[in-house]
Order: structure tokens, then C-alpha cells, then sequence
């Protein structure tokens, strides 16, 4: 139970630091990079942008930019870092191929020893509940007092303890991923009511409409609609493609898990 608090607890501090260190970083490419004079007409940041210069465009979406970029960035970080989690996870091979060579070895001789040898060149979440479902089993092997059904359940139990220890690494900061979904796409929606308040209050302006407060006040909107958009978008993606490979990599324990116990039920009656 410990070594799983720990595992929350790293991760959970690594948002806690990338988090606000992102935020930091968007206010400072907001404010020097697109914020730059020389993005706008006449070197002013109260001029419509240069022709073309999309720097200075995104400029004009407002305070919202910076909590935008915040948040685009957040879920490129953590879909980097997931994919980099996930894929160590499933190991260096096909994990099909190793299951069915562990069953392979089980099934002859039952050469444990060679198993786990092939659960330490494997490596990953599956072969790391693998390997203490062997050590388990060969325990069971040479433990006496007890009956076929008491080895098989104590089996069990180590597969599941091991299994307990390996999801939580592989579903840590989805959560982050599947609440910037629905936020980023809220976030969007204030900067675009904000840019419209301003657009129709340039409107309202007694005699000719402010036509630099009208085009500023739209692009806002747009701008600050286009990054809720496309963050939330590319968050969705990823979310549902992380969350399909661990299904594939929970199905594939719950598979080993079970021909694990099926090959001892048959073995040691």
C-alpha cells in the first residue's frame, strides 16, 4: 500500500509543479512574444496587427490567451508524458508472444525459473504482475498445509495486489486530460463572451462606431473560441486513445493472470 501512495504522490507533485510552471511560461510568451511591438502597426500593441502576423493576432484575444496556453500546454505535457508511461508499460515485445511463452514454459516442464528470467527481459505492468504471480506460484509449489484451492486463491491474491500496484501508474493524470476537455472549452466561451461584450460596447460608442475596439473586441472572441476549441479537442483525442491502450494492457494482465492459475489448477490437484 505504501509503494502505491508513493507512486500517487510523484505524480501528483509533477502536476503540482509543471502546472504552475506553465502558467508562468504562457504569461511571458503572451506578454514578449505575441505581445511583441513588432507584430503591430507602428510598433504599438494597441494597433491592429501587421498583415499576416499571427503573433500579434493572438495577442488580441484578451487576458483569457494566457489561461489558454496554460491549458494547451498542460495537455501537451502530460500527453507526453503519458505516452512515454504507457508505452514502457507494455514492455520491449509483444506482450501476446511473451504471455503465451510464459504459458509455454509453464505448461512443459514448469521451468518457473525461466519465466520470470523472461519477465525480467520483458519488463512493463504486465510482466511485472506476471513475475510476482510466478514467485507466488512456485511458493505454492513447495508450501505444504495447504490444499489445492487455498494455493489457488493465495495466487489470485498476489495477481491482484500486483495489478493494484501497476494501474494506478498507468490511469495517473488521466484525470488532468479528461477535466481539460470540458475546462479549456469553458474557458474559450468566457474569452469569446468577453470579446463580444467589447465588440457590441464599441457598437454602442454615441456617433461613428470605435472601429478599432470593434475589431479587437471580435478578435478576442474568435481567437479565445479557436485555442477552447482545438485544446479540448486534442485533449478528447488523447484521452480516448491512453485510455484504449490500457484497457489493452489491463485485459492482457487479467489473460496472463488467469492462464497463470488455470496452469497450476491443472498441475497440482
Amino acid at each position: 500500500m505504501s509503494q502505491k501512495t508513493n507512486v500517487k504522490s510523484i505524480f501528483t507533485g509533477f502536476a503540482g509543479i509543471v502546472i504552475p510552471t506553465l502558467f508562468v511560461v504562457a504569461i511571458l510568451v503572451y506578454m514578449y512574444v505575441f505581445g511583441n511591438p513588432s507584430n503591430f502597426q507602428g510598433n504599438n500593441p494597441n494597433n491592429h496587427p501587421l498583415p499576416g502576423n499571427y503573433l500579434g493576432v493572438i495577442y488580441k484575444g484578451g487576458i483569457i490567451v494566457p489561461l489558454l496556453l496554460t491549458l494547451l500546454m498542460t495537455v501537451i505535457t502530460f500527453v507526453i508524458e503519458r505516452y512515454i508511461t504507457i508505452n514502457k508499460a507494455k514492455g520491449k515485445g509483444s506482450i501476446s508472444a511473451f504471455v503465451a511463452k510464459v504459458y509455454g514454459l509453464l505448461s512443459g516442464k514448469e521451468d518457473i525459473e525461466t519465466a520470470v528470467a523472461e519477465c525480467d527481459k520483458q519488463r512493463g505492468s504486465v510482466a511485472n504482475v506476471v513475475r510476482a504471480g510466478l514467485l507466488k506460484y512456485k511458493e505454492m509449489i513447495t508450501t505444504p498445509g495447504l490444499n489445492r484451492d487455498q494455493k489457488v486463491v493465495a495466487i489470485k491474491q498476489e495477481i491482484e495486489e500486483a495489478t493494484s500496484l501497476e494501474l494506478p501508474m498507468l490511469e495517473q493524470n488521466l484525470v488532468i486530460l479528461a477535466t481539460l476537455t470540458s475546462v479549456s472549452t469553458l474557458i474559450g466561451l468566457l474569452g469569446t463572451v468577453i470579446g463580444m461584450i467589447k465588440a457590441f460596447a464599441a457598437l454602442a460608442t454615441a456617433g461613428a462606431p470605435d472601429a478599432v475596439a470593434l475589431a479587437n473586441g471580435i478578435s478576442e472572441a474568435l481567437i479565445n473560441t479557436a485555442l477552447g476549441i482545438g485544446t479540448s479537442s486534442i485533449a478528447i483525442v488523447f484521452y480516448n486513445y491512453f485510455t484504449t491502450k490500457i484497457d489493452k494492457i489491463t485485459y492482457s494482465i487479467d489473460e496472463a493472470g488467469v492462464a497463470l492459475v488455470q496452469q497450476f489448477a491443472s498441475k497440482h490437484d
